[in-house]
């Protein structure tokens, strides 16, 4: 009798487990239309802000003094994308925890920040936090009609040529600002474990202005808009990234850019093996 009172319980929770499971798959059916709506909502604010400021980015820098216009086109797109991610948010599209960025409002002076590139919107919640930030791009993008007026009247830095992009990034912060930079080039791999192999071009920038990088340490439950994802693929809603900021690393006197990469190389690496509810997990081979 004990033993069948023992059996009772394992029972029932086997009878729930399917009753839950089939409420659980009934409510994200529910929630596709409202997905669905909130998805072509974002597309198309993405799509008429995007026109917008390159329709008003080009008038702009020929009426405007340079600085002006540098000052003038971050803080717009900072407030565009600030808007698109509290968007993101309210529809519960994305979860996204950013508050550790709202330190880098309070950086004494100029700093490189310096993400991991899970996705191709990384870029987007990081300018949402920084009101004036500089950022280093593709150069491709500045001939993109939704991107590139809005990234020319900022004065964003395109990488296509590299000793002119450390010059320009070096000199920009000499004169104070916060220049956001990926290090490892381009979206983590789908079959990097935790992020590819870094580039030189942020130890050379930092050892070249004297100033620190600041390591941000982005972490999702979904690979979504990774480097290779297709755009026509749904993720499953809501997104939960998490964007860390890391302590200040700065190059040593006689440390080399090979040596100061490798050193940074070690900081993502042990930070994003790191237990945590979001660490990146390996893909499974296509069958």
């Amino acid at each position: 009798m004990a033993g069948l009172f023992q059996l009772m319980p394992s029972l029932e929770s086997q009878t729930l487990r399917p009753a839950a499971a089939a409420a659980a798959a009934l409510s994200r059916w529910r929630r596709l239309p409202w997905e669905a709506a909130a998805t072509l909502g974002a597309f198309a604010y993405w799509g008429v802000a995007g026109l917008m400021i390159t329709a008003i980015s080009f008038p702009l820098i020929l009426l405007l003094p340079p600085a002006t216009a540098k000052r003038l086109g971050r803080g717009m797109l900072h407030r565009v994308f600030r808007v698109f991610v509290r968007y993101l948010n309210a529809t519960a599209l994305v979860q996204a925890n950013l508050e550790s960025l709202d330190a880098l409002k309070l950086e004494p002076g100029p700093v490189i920040i310096a993400p991991n590139h899970t996705s191709l919107w990384d870029a987007v919640f990081v300018i949402s936090k920084l009101p004036q930030p500089i950022c280093i791009m593709k150069e491709s993008i500045l001939c993109n009609p939704f991107l590139g007026g809005g990234a020319r009247l900022a004065g964003y830095i395109p990488n296509g040529s590299p000793p002119r992009m450390i010059k320009d990034a070096a000199r920009a912060l000499r004169e104070g600002g916060q220049l956001l930079l990926f290090p490892e080039g381009t979206r983590t791999r789908r079959d990097a474990r935790w992020i590819n192999p870094l580039g030189g071009g942020c130890a050379l920038i930092a050892r070249r202005a004297g100033v620190p990088v600041r390591p941000v340490f982005i972490r999702s439950n979904t690979r979504f808009l990774e480097k290779g994802w297709p755009l026509w693929k749904k993720p499953e809603f809501p997104i939960r990234l998490s964007i860390e900021l890391g302590e200040p690393v700065m190059p040593l006197e006689h440390e080399s850019a090979h040596d100061f990469t490798s050193r940074l190389q070690e900081i993502f690496e042990q930070n994003l093996s790191r237990a945590h509810k979001l660490r990146r997990e390996v893909e499974e081979p296509a069958d």
